[in-house]
């Protein structure tokens, strides 16, 4: 084993870059100027005992710990088994999110199991829809799947700020910088899914929640001087 691995591997170096993200993302929300808009329904609806699930693109998963109220229901994110995704699963655990590691050898069935024992449970769930690898802006079919089994409503949501670091990711990853102004919008994707989807109509529905939340990421990015008005 090298030594870049062994580092990477440290639980001590892992509890360390855990605590400084963690730490960093507070801050950067405590000292910038947010404004939260359309969330009411997606609060309505948790603060009724409503599960939701949560979708958003994995660029902006750093502040998700601020898109969705724990005051008003308990919520459960999921998080790939690989070392980043451990790594973003235990920032979210440190905001008192309940997580699930997405594993590529875990079958779909099974992991489809656990998710909905989740929301029986009364957890809304959060995924990053084109994630964990990408590429990137590009939906999956799984929030459609869960909506189908669950009868839970699908909220997109997103994030933008005017200032940001962007890391080097696959998608590149958006982390807020302190003393900012952003934005944390929220959107319902109002789509009926049919209990016995066709695969033409899921596959539909599938580019068709793709198309919304690039609407909600983009308005945020106008809202904050990311995008052209």
């Amino acid at each position: 084993m090298n030594l870049r691995k062994k580092i990477a591997d440290s639980a001590w170096f892992n509890r360390s870059v855990e605590n400084l993200l963690a730490a960093h993302i507070r801050y950067a929300q405590r000292t910038s100027r947010w404004q939260r808009t359309g969330f009411e329904p997606m609060d309505d609806a948790v603060r009724n005992g409503e599960p939701v699930i949560m979708a958003l693109w994995h660029q902006r998963l750093t502040m998700a710990p601020f898109l969705f109220d724990r005051s008003l229901g308990e919520f459960c994110s999921l998080t790939s088994s690989a070392r980043a995704g451990r790594l973003a699963g235990q920032v979210l655990g440190r905001f008192g999110f309940d997580t699930v590691p997405m594993s590529s050898h875990k079958r779909h069935v099974a992991l489809s199991r656990i998710v909905l024992g989740k929301i029986r449970e009364g957890k809304s769930i959060g995924i990053a829809v084109d994630g964990p690898r990408g590429p990137a802006r590009v939906a999956s079919t799984v929030p459609i799947v869960w909506a189908r089994a669950s009868g839970c409503r699908i909220f997109c949501v997103s994030f933008s700020a005017n200032r940001v670091a962007t890391l080097p990711t696959w998608d590149r990853t958006m982390l807020p910088l302190p003393w900012t102004r952003g934005v944390l919008m929220c959107r319902e994707w109002k789509q009926d899914v049919p209990r016995r989807a066709s695969e033409a109509e899921t596959e539909a529905l599938r580019r068709d929640l793709e198309a919304e939340l690039d609407a909600v990421t983009d308005e945020s990015d106008r809202a904050t001087g990311r995008l052209a008005r």
